[in-house]
């Protein structure tokens, strides 16, 4: 039986087949991302979307979409599905009949007596797009059209009509190639069949995207149509259709799909859709290893995104420890401006510390951890001191201020009209947190492997002691039993949110151990769900249960109430710290929904975020990083208390 299947009930109905997407990756930075019945619904949506350094390492979409038209006995069958305003036209889906997503995506149409089957499959190491049809049943033979809907944009914008655009290719074997603009790369579409390309370029103007109309934003377009490529096929037979910046040799087209194919292991259980997945967001873009924040629209080599997520998805998908390596050693060199003088995620600089110490708890040599990466950690801990960095400064009592006029320091940083949602301007808890485990670590590690009498250990061996005396001083709130988000001149803003929960994860903490059980049980009681963490507690007068509507809307609820996977995981391990194997079966229990989502949203993939309110539907990117890596991490605690037990 088929691990991701739907059934044509399903997939005729549009109010549920647009709202469930295909999204492929491949280590070059290309994707094809579309809805379950080819219907494209986001700016982001098409069948090949590249990277190209010539226009600074963004995405570009080429090829928007293919429609096909049987004809049969004279009589054509358009099986693709595009809006325009409130309608829909085609109306290819009503052709659907099957879709499964076990390896590749495969839908199935059928058309009177004809069946045919359309498998897409995104070339593993090149920017390339494969797509075979297999006429499964035909009463004689049929003739098939396929019409390439051309882009040519950055994926962020919409394209209209214009006099730049040549809209006519130039022949190639087995078929043709397009450059819509100077500077773009040749887009070359051929087929592994004989076929004739028909000549007739057109504008089709007014494609609407329903989710761009639902969320505010511009959401029609123009796209080019140059002309449809024709040929025939019967019963048993197949054709393969490529769209590639390079040329490619129409004979090797079928041995070329094969491979691709074959290369895409079969998914039988939600452990591999994840190992699948943290693989996909570790892009090789010429040879350099980066973790993508999430498809399709997130951005590559996030330094904050980055430092989260690099253990779940290299240390805890199959230890690989060189792969680590290779990616934290980019991110050093890639964000030196960030790490040592200056961000507007305060602490994503002090991650550096956590994910040196997952990477010797995996099993690295810690001398030749801090050997390599020592100097690093200490250039970090020292861009902290008063008047190195504008955003953020240690004060006299050894915590860390965070304040820019309107500008969001953390990782909250949701805007409306350029002021931020949530600034959090002050002394702040998950930071504070982040930088006491940093000033332990670094410590800990010159004292072993560095000179134990050094300047360095004297002289943060007394701001670690400051710091430590002031922290929960500064944070803790008896009477609510919780730690305050963050402080500034006003005293605690004690509204509860998950920030607090850093504080009883970190390695080093800077409370008493003895608080941690009150601070659970408060999360437990306000933040939990089975989709994740809240990032604000319903009793708050500002909670947005809902992430939809407009921008603003999203805008509100984004850190103001959604729920994020990814949180889990510090509540889980601080779980874990407190009970012990005790806490094993709920933990099973809080990421078990997640594989239960897998045909929601991005078939096979783990969403970025949830809503607040159940019944908790996913949102955001449709494959996070942030989410992947999570449950990973997840998984390999929960491994781990097992073996304990």
């Amino acid at each position: 039986m088929a691990f991701l299947k739907f059934n044509k009930a399903e997939l005729v109905n549009l109010s549920y087949s647009l709202k469930r997407e295909i999204i492929l990756a491949n280590k070059t930075g290309a994707y094809c991302n579309t809805s379950i019945i080819t219907c494209n619904t986001r700016r982001y949506h098409g069948l090949l979307a590249v990277t190209l350094d010539r226009f600074g390492g963004d995405k570009y979409l080429l090829l928007s979409d293919l429609d096909e038209t049987i004809i049969v006995d004279g009589k054509q069958f358009n099986l693709g599905i595009h809006r325009y305003g409130d309608h829909y036209e085609p109306r290819g889906h009503k052709y659907v009949i099957d879709f499964t997503a076990d390896r590749v995506p495969e839908i199935t149409s059928k058309i009177g007596q004809v069946i045919l089957r359309k498998t897409i499959v995104l070339a593993y190491n090149s920017d390339q797009v494969l797509i075979r049809y297999d006429l499964l049943q035909a009463p004689s033979q049929v003739k098939i059209q396929l019409r390439p809907y051309l882009a040519f944009r950055n994926i962020h914008s919409l394209t209209h009509e214009n006099a730049e655009a040549n809209m006519h290719g130039s022949e190639i074997p087995g078929g043709r190639s397009f450059k819509l603009y100077p500077n773009f790369p040749d887009l070359h579409l051929q087929t592994s069949r004989k076929m004739t390309f028909v000549e007739s370029p057109f504008w089709y103007k007014g494609i609407t995207y329903s989710d761009e109309y639902r969320r505010g934003f511009d959401c029609t377009e123009d796209l080019v149509v140059p002309g449809w490529f024709e040929g025939t096929l019967k019963e048993g037979d197949s054709l393969i259709f490529s769209a590639s910046i390079a040329e490619a040799n129409p004979s090797g087209l079928s041995t070329r799909f094969n491979s691709c194919f074959n290369h895409e292991r079969k998914v039988s259980t939600g452990r591999e859709e994840l190992e699948r997945w943290a693989d996909l967001l570790i892009c090789n873009h010429n040879n350099r290893k980066k973790i993508n924040a999430g498809l399709s629209w997130l951005y590559t080599g996030l330094l904050r995104e980055t430092m989260v997520t690099l253990p779940g998805l290299t240390l805890y998908r199959d230890g690989g420890k060189a792969e680590f390596e290779q990616i934290l050693d980019n991110i050093v060199a890639d964000e030196q401006e960030r790490l040592f003088r200056r961000t507007t995620q305060v602490e994503a600089p002090l991650l550096f510390a956590n994910v040196l110490q997952k990477y010797i708890e995996a099993g690295a040599e810690p001398a030749k951890v801090w050997k390599k990466y020592g100097v690093v950690m200490r250039g970090i801990l020292e861009s902290y001191l008063p008047g190195e960095r504008r955003e953020v400064a240690m004060q006299p009592n050894g915590l860390l201020w965070a304040e820019m006029d309107n500008v969001a320091l953390s990782w909250m940083n949701a805007y409306i009209d350029g002021r931020p949602v949530t600034e959090r301007a002050g002394y702040q808890v998950e930071t504070n947190a982040l930088w006491y485990n940093a000033i332990c670590f670094a410590i800990e590690m010159e004292q072993k492997f560095g000179r134990a009498k050094s300047d360095f250990v004297t002289k943060w061996s007394g701001i670690r002691d400051l710091v430590f005396s002031n922290y929960q001083n500064c944070f803790w709130n008896a009477e609510k039993g919780t730690l305050a988000d963050y402080v500034d001149g006003n005293g605690q803003h004690t509204e509860v949110r998950p920030n607090q929960l850093i504080a009883v994860w970190v390695e080093h903490l800077p409370i008493d151990e003895l608080l941690i059980p009150q601070i659970l049980r408060t999360v437990d009681r306000e933040l939990v769900t089975r989709r994740g963490i809240r990032s604000l507690s319903p009793r708050d007068e500002g909670y947005r249960g809902v992430y939809d509507g407009t921008q603003v809307e999203r805008d509100l609820a984004y850190q103001q109430g959604s729920t994020w996977p990814f949180l889990l995981e510090y509540y889980i391990e601080a779980s874990f710290r407190v009970s012990g194997a005790a806490f094993l079966k709920k933990a099973e229990w809080l990421v078990e929904g997640f594989y239960e989502d897998l045909g929601k949203h991005g078939v096979g993939a783990f969403s970025e975020l949830y809503d607040g309110d159940p019944p908790h539907e996913p949102h955001g990117a449709i494959s996070s990083a942030l989410s992947t890596a999570a449950l990973l991490s997840i998984d390999h605690l929960i491994n781990k208390y097992k073996k304990e037990d």
